[in-house]
Parts: C-alpha cells; sequence; structure tokens
C-alpha cells in the first residue's frame, strides 16, 4: 500500500466519518484511479469508522503544514 498526495486527495472530500466499505464505495463512485480503491482495500479492518484521511494515512498535509498567512490575502 502506497499513498501520494494525488492519490489521497481523491478522499479529501469524502463523507467522514466513513468506514473501510464506505470510502471504497465512495472511491469507485467518484471515479478514483484504481490505485485509490486498491489501498482502501489492503487497510485492516476493524470495524472502526475513519474520521478523516489523516487516520488512513498520517502523512497528509493539513492547512497548518501551509507557510502562508490567509490574513496577508
Amino acid at each position: 500500500m502506497y499513498w501520494t498526495l494525488e492519490l489521497a486527495s481523491y478522499l479529501a472530500d469524502a463523507p467522514w466519518p466513513a468506514t473501510k466499505d464506505e470510502l471504497i464505495d465512495y472511491a469507485i463512485r467518484t471515479g478514483a484511479p484504481l490505485e485509490v480503491v486498491e489501498n482502501l482495500q489492503d487497510i485492516e479492518d476493524e470495524g472502526e469508522a475513519y474520521d478523516s484521511i489523516i487516520e488512513i494515512w498520517p502523512d497528509y498535509p493539513s492547512e497548518e503544514d501551509y507557510l502562508w498567512n490567509e490574513d496577508e490575502y
């Protein structure tokens, strides 16, 4: 299983919280690449819902990772 920013971005607008099966269904319905579905299938299913993409891929950048000041724009 591998994630890239591009692959993870397909799940950024997913209906969180969501279970593994709901995320797979969402990825298929939205036309995400096959790699996204395969990565989701490789997750060990504990039957609990995920609250965000960060629980699936902890390295997903958050707004805090960007170094700009929104007040300036």
